[in-house]
């Protein structure tokens, strides 16, 4: 439970509330730890509190609630925090990402009471307990054979990297992509590039124990990110990259991936940034370069 923001979580017995029509109690197997659970915590991301973190599960449905009929008890399910409408403007156009219904459930009433009184569910999910309650339409169905604790990485961070690449970038084959971050989500962003084709896959860290392991999924090259725009100027030729999958979240790094990319290039920002954080840049840049920055760069040999 987090019960204050920047304070560390407590363990508490709680007591889930009754199964009402529509929803589904699932007995969580595995949940991941996601930078975001951490965002939480520190205030960057809005939650009711107090609430149980987690958010990236799957489990095995333990009781469904009246008129549930995509579910049974025993299924093996993961767990999605955004619940779309399916009817909104957004939806409707095929953006169900960016439905403005979709957290509902998780700003809605309690979920669960502790000796202390009611709790919600981080981001609707909650799944950093032995049980959770959501709606039907927040557990997708898997095949039992598939291992629950792999399955759970679908709930957010294989989505989300391989997501960012195929359907937001949605990179071509031969493109150049930069990640910027090789965590779980950048794992699965050059996982994902690697499933589009694309001709070059530059992962970059500041933590060199990452880089070999954004190797082993796929990344052409490795470059350390404490020195990225003359790294991407070495492997592009000065030219940058097609595309540029920030998975940071952090004002320094989103701007580095935009320095990085190509004119006419692209960058998506998969990186949750802390609410009052900005990102600036020269407003001619996305127009022309700056002919004085590019005299100053052979002035001096980069």
């Amino acid at each position: 439970m987090l019960r204050e923001v920047g304070r560390p979580t407590e363990v508490e017995d709680v007591k889930l509330r009754p199964v009402r029509a529509g929803e589904v109690r699932v007995q969580i197997v595995a949940s991941g730890v996601c930078h975001t659970d951490l965002s939480v915590r520190n205030g960057q991301m809005p939650a009711l509190l107090p609430c149980t973190l987690g958010h990236e599960g799957a489990g095995i449905v333990a009781e469904v609630g009246n008129d549930v009929t995509t579910v049974g008890v025993g299924d093996h399910v993961v767990l999605t925090w955004n619940v779309p409408c399916r009817s909104c403007p957004h939806c409707l156009r095929g953006d169900a990402q960016l439905c403005p219904h979709g957290l509902d459930h998780a700003f809605g009433e309690p979920y669960a009471e502790s000796a202390r009184g009611p709790l919600w569910p981080s981001m609707g999910a909650g799944t950093l307990a032995e049980q959770t309650l959501v709606p039907a339409a927040a557990v997708v169905p898997v095949d039992p054979a598939l291992r629950l604790e792999h399955a759970a990485l679908l709930g957010c961070a294989v989505t989300t990297g391989v997501g960012a690449v195929l359907r937001t970038a949605a990179v071509r084959p031969g493109e150049s992509v930069l990640v910027l971050g090789c965590g779980g989500v950048g794992l699965a962003a050059i996982q994902g590039a690697r499933v589009a084709g694309a001709g070059q896959i530059i992962a970059a860290d500041r933590v060199a124990a990452q880089l070999p392991g954004a190797s082993a999924n796929g990344a052409t090259d490795t470059v350390d990110a404490s020195d990225l725009p003359a790294a991407i100027r070495d492997l592009t030729g000065g030219i940058g990259v097609d595309h540029a999958i920030e998975v940071v979240g952090k004002p320094a790094t989103i701007r580095a991936a935009y320095d990085a990319t190509r004119r006419g290039g692209t960058v998506t920002v998969v990186g949750a940034a802390g609410i009052a954080e900005t990102v600036t840049f020269p407003a001619l840049s996305l127009m022309a370069d700056d002919p004085g920055q590019r005299v100053r760069r052979e002035r001096s040999g980069t």
